[in-house]
């Protein structure tokens, strides 16, 4: 007997999906199944702050600060508290000195991973046209595609 796969719940097809959006999807109860993600990632860093989770198992505050110039440690911390609150992350608390925390993914963030590989996936596509077709050049001289 053979072995069978699990994969993802899919709701529906992608051509099913691009039939039914003119209509309109809804859950079985009635509530849309996309508000809930598009609120818990509203804001300016909140959808940053989940990439960068996707990126680590584990990550610390002050390595997130530093992978985010211009997050200010007050807005860091609101969309880690909002996202842990949401379920997508969690907090882990070593009472040890010096005290520090971690963050990693939970299952239902670790979910949004291919969401993450789509948006990767479009981003590749369409990096001319967002980035132009000049490399930034760092400090160095040395050429990096990255802002």
């Amino acid at each position: 007997m053979e072995d069978k796969i699990e994969r993802p719940a899919e709701y529906m097809s992608y051509p099913e999906y691009l039939v039914n959006i003119k209509n309109g999807i809804v859950t079985e109860d009635g509530h849309c199944p996309v508000t809930p993600l598009l609120v818990m990632l509203q804001g300016r860093w909140k959808s940053q702050l989940m990439y960068e989770m996707c990126i680590y198992d584990t990550v610390r505050f002050g390595q997130l600060k530093k992978d985010l110039p211009g997050i200010t440690n007050t807005m860091l911390t609101k969309g880690l508290r909002e996202l842990e609150d949401d379920g997508l992350i969690t907090r882990k608390q070593f009472n040890e000195i010096p005290p520090h925390v971690e963050y990693s993914l939970t299952e239902m963030g670790r979910d949004l991973l291919p969401v993450f590989y789509a948006i990767m996936n479009w981003g590749f596509k369409y990096d001319k046209e967002l980035y132009g077709d000049t490399k930034k050049v760092k400090s160095d001289g040395a050429e990096d595609g990255s802002f």
